[in-house]
């Protein structure tokens, strides 16, 4: 299962939502996608991935996750086909706005099912690794660039990416049949008390705001977004206006991905063994101390920053969702993960217009990361928060005589 997944979330995020980044330098001297219109797709692409995250939690109860996991599936598919065809930049940004939605749809189901079929002991361990399918995007899509593009064109890369969705959709499939079959019974009992389970939109949001794991969740997602989205939005402008090398970049997010690929599993592992509030203290840590070199240095420590990044960026989701899965019923899961996007959605867009707003006042992006070094060292505090309220509420629940 977790195997499978993990392709799905390669399929989904790294070239749902990814591919495009990488191919855009060739694609724009070909198709004329203007400045404004790559603007245009930044905006749509970050609010049909909220939009996608809302409806998820209001009808993915009621529609079914393993009918929204192949429908997806297949919907990924057929728009990475129709962009080896395109040529219209209309047409082309509506195909990654559906893109977009579909890849939060996606991840979304896979916590459902993930919750709901895996051992509770092993679900953040199952769901970094299936995260980690966005890390193989990284690395994958760089080596498109390097040996795809220059022998068959920018067009081959997203007709060999559609016809791996087509493989994945029919493996998803089998899966999620075996699934199926094997607990066939269990099944149509549990999807009828999960349906009862699902929140309402008031029940939604008063877990949000109550709940103390619903609401460290999103507390989390939102600071994250802060500071991941900015990083990867302005890291190459940041290198270019230093006057580093061109390579540096590719370098960093090379490092990134492997980190994350690497970390993923251990992770996730960390966190069903120790305690997600430890395995959220490490990567917060790690990744603080990895931009304060950064800082110190850009031109040496910048692979250095790019290696905290994936170790925290990638499992973090993973964490979370098993994290929120401890507490809720899968249903639940869902939902909540899918408010999880939106608070991460709403942390990177404010980020990214503090960012573009000193952009344009100075003329430089020191501040910007001196600012997500900031936002990195309240997560860790936050991690210690988060540890602090877990152990406190075990102290109180062994000194009122529970064994």
């Amino acid at each position: 299962m977790a195997f499978v997944f993990t392709l799905n979330q390669l399929l989904s995020h790294g070239f749902g939502l990814f591919l495009f980044a990488a191919l855009v330098p060739m694609m724009r001297a070909e198709v004329g996608i203007t400045h404004w219109q790559l603007a245009l797709i930044g905006a749509l692409t970050q609010i049909a991935y909220l939009a996608g995250a809302l409806l998820l939690g209001s009808i993915g109860h009621r529609i079914g996750t393993v009918r929204l996991s192949i429908s997806t599936g297949a919907l990924t598919s057929v728009l990475l086909f129709s962009l080896s065809v395109l040529d219209d930049p209309i047409f082309i940004i509506m195909a990654l706005t559906l893109l977009a939605a579909s890849a939060s749809i996606s991840w979304g189901t896979i916590v459902e099912i993930v919750s709901r079929h895996a051992q509770k002991g092993q679900c953040s361990t199952y769901l970094t690794t299936i995260s980690s399918g966005t890390a193989w995007g990284y690395v994958i899509n760089g080596c498109v660039i390097l040996f795809v593009v220059p022998l068959f064109g920018w067009q081959a890369s997203w007709l060999i990416a559609s016809l791996y969705g087509a493989f994945v959709v029919v493996l998803t499939l089998g899966m999620l049949m075996k699934l199926i079959s094997s607990q066939a019974v269990n099944d149509m009992e549990e999807d009828i008390i999960l349906s009862r389970r699902a929140l309402s939109s008031k029940q939604l949001l008063n877990t949000v705001i109550k709940h103390p794991v619903a609401r460290f969740s999103c507390l989390v997602c939102l600071l994250v977004g802060f500071s991941t989205m900015p990083f990867s939005n302005w890291l190459n402008t940041y290198l270019d206006g230093l006057g580093l090398a061109s390579n540096l970049g590719g370098y960093t997010w090379t490092v990134a991905g492997i980190s994350g690929i690497l970390s993923s599993f251990l992770i996730g592992k960390l966190a069903d063994t120790k305690g997600h509030a430890y395995a959220l203290l490490v990567i917060f840590g790690v990744f603080f101390v990895c931009l304060l070199t950064f800082l110190y240095d850009v031109a040496l420590f910048s692979p250095v920053a790019g290696f905290g990044y994936g170790l925290m960026y990638f499992p973090m989701w993973g964490v979370v969702a098993g994290w929120v899965g401890q507490s809720f019923g899968s249903t639940a899961t869902m939902q909540i993960n899918g408010i999880c996007m939106v608070t991460f959605g709403l942390g990177g867009t404010v980020g990214n217009l503090v960012a573009g707003y000193i952009y344009d006042l100075t003329q430089s992006l020191e501040l910007v990361y001196i600012i997500i070094a900031a936002d990195a060292f309240l997560l860790v505090l936050l991690g210690c928060w988060i540890m602090w309220h877990q152990k406190h509420k075990l102290t109180l629940y062994n000194n009122a005589g529970h064994p």
